[in-house]
């Protein structure tokens, strides 16, 4: 590939937001019973940093997958599709209700390689929210950006779903409320016929509501939210069937488990000083 997008590393853009009673009460809405509820009512559940700060495009600066336009503070990579590779969230300090966030975006990484579909870019953004002038949580994001593929199948029939610590029903209402909670357009988890366009079978669940999954499962299992928590999407999770969520305490590892038995994101809850 011969685009050079090395200058848009360290382009920077900071948006405000408040911890609204009414976020708070969507992203538990849209969680719950999946979700860990902090013994301090003050204090918000993990996760609940997805929803505050999101990029709010007009129709204008939507890209034709519904997500945000690239040009702006994204470089204008031109492979058309988008997915969410994984990331790392470190809770430094709990976010609280009522709290005033600023959240400060960086393109921290940007890098091309050829993939089993062809050319990829990776991206990487660094999100730190901060409240009085203190920083709360530290998040990375990874982007894939490649070209149109082939199209997934999945097996029809039910797999043998390993017993998660959840089980999840992957509904339509669960990823429109997700997409909802963080403003996420991507047409692929709420407009079928387009995510078929995109050569999925159906709807696809979001990168961070599995991520989110897996942390809030996490905190429950430890009883108190991880200092560092990486994550990493392996395979589509497709909506319909249900999924399920494990903790393994011999290692700290969280996993998604797809009906057909197929782990579709993996995260690691990593010890302090590690």
């Amino acid at each position: 590939m011969t685009h050079d997008f090395s200058g848009w590393i360290g382009r920077s853009i900071t948006r405000d937001d408040i911890a609204t009673p009414r976020l708070i009460a969507e992203y538990r809405a849209t969680m719950a019973p999946f979700i860990f509820e902090p013994s301090d009512p003050s204090h918000c559940a993990p996760g609940l940093h997805w929803g505050l700060a999101p990029a709010t495009p007009g129709y204008d600066g939507c890209a034709p997958d519904g997500s945000e336009a690239r040009g702006t503070f994204l470089p204008p990579i031109p492979l058309p599709r988008r997915m969410w590779a994984g990331g790392s969230i470190e809770t430094l300090q709990p976010i609280r209700a009522g709290q005033a966030v600023q959240r400060v975006s960086t393109i921290t990484d940007i890098k091309s390689r050829d993939g089993k579909t062809g050319p990829l870019f990776l991206l990487s953004v660094r999100h730190d929210f901060i409240a009085d002038s203190s920083l709360l949580v530290r998040e990375r994001q990874d982007l894939v950006f490649r070209d149109a593929g082939s199209r997934l199948v999945l097996p029809a029939e039910q797999g043998a779903l390993t017993k998660g610590d959840w089980t999840v029903q992957a509904s339509p209402l669960l990823l429109f409320r997700f997409s909802a909670f963080t403003f996420n357009g991507h047409r692929i988890h709420y407009d079928a016929p387009y995510a078929e366009e995109e050569g999925y079978p159906g709807l696809v669940v979001h990168g961070p509501m599995q991520a989110a999954m897996m942390l809030n499962l996490a905190s429950v299992k430890l009883g108190h939210v991880p200092r560092r928590f990486d994550y990493r999407c392996v395979a589509p999770l497709i909506a319909g069937p249900a999924f399920g969520v494990n903790f393994d305490e011999a290692t700290s590892s969280v996993r998604v488990i797809r009906h057909d038995g197929v782990t579709t994101a993996e995260g690691q809850v990593h010890a302090p000083g590690t």
